[in-house]
């Protein structure tokens, strides 16, 4: 079912996380979200969550989770939320949709792609939660180096950046900087 989203809110800010699996886009998609006041609302939108325990889908082309991925940023970012959408979001798979996000939400979008090496993701992943739900085979299969999109561009978030260091980027880059002074990291 096609929705239409004519109302989508001029201010509203689309932030976009991608990158390996592992790269640590999830964890700093949270801590922007918890440092964000209560006065701006703001939805993370995981593409794991809707692909895996919504759906139950594999990552494969033309995927039903990726038609549900985008109504749901534009039906949040359509009630006045900023959207942070994060995930592995393969290049070759998930580049239309953001050209119609782009198309339909065409100011305030902020790309950003975590160039972490595998050895790394191999290593952040095995300290993870979720290390038993797949493992170095799988993330092997997955990675891609410099899968970045050919419809905008995106910041490179440096594989040395710890995740304050990405957080106090991404924030600064996408004009969230009345969040900067409340945010702190909790030892």
């Amino acid at each position: 079912m096609e929705h239409t989203f004519n109302n989508i809110v001029e201010t509203t800010k689309l932030i976009v996380l991608r990158g390996p699996s592992g790269s640590g886009k999830t964890s700093v998609a949270h801590a922007i979200r918890d440092a964000e006041t209560p006065a701006v609302p703001m939805a993370v939108i995981e593409q794991d969550y809707f692909r895996r325990t919504v759906l139950k889908e594999k990552d494969i082309p033309n995927g039903k989770n990726i038609a549900l991925i985008k109504d749901v940023v534009l039906y949040c970012l359509n009630h006045s939320y900023h959207v942070i959408m994060e995930g592995i979001f393969d290049c070759g798979r998930y580049e239309p949709m953001f050209q119609e996000l782009l198309a339909i939400h065409p100011h305030n979008n902020f790309f950003f792609y975590f160039d972490i090496s595998l050895e790394a993701t191999l290593k952040r992943h095995a300290t993870k939660p979720n290390k038993d739900s797949f493992g170095e085979q799988e993330m092997r299969q997955w990675y891609k180096k410099n899968d970045l999109l050919h419809c905008t561009q995106e910041s490179i978030i440096p594989e040395e950046w710890s995740l304050e260091e990405s957080v106090r980027n991404i924030i600064h880059r996408s004009g969230l900087n009345h969040i900067t002074s409340s945010f702190a990291f909790s030892a």
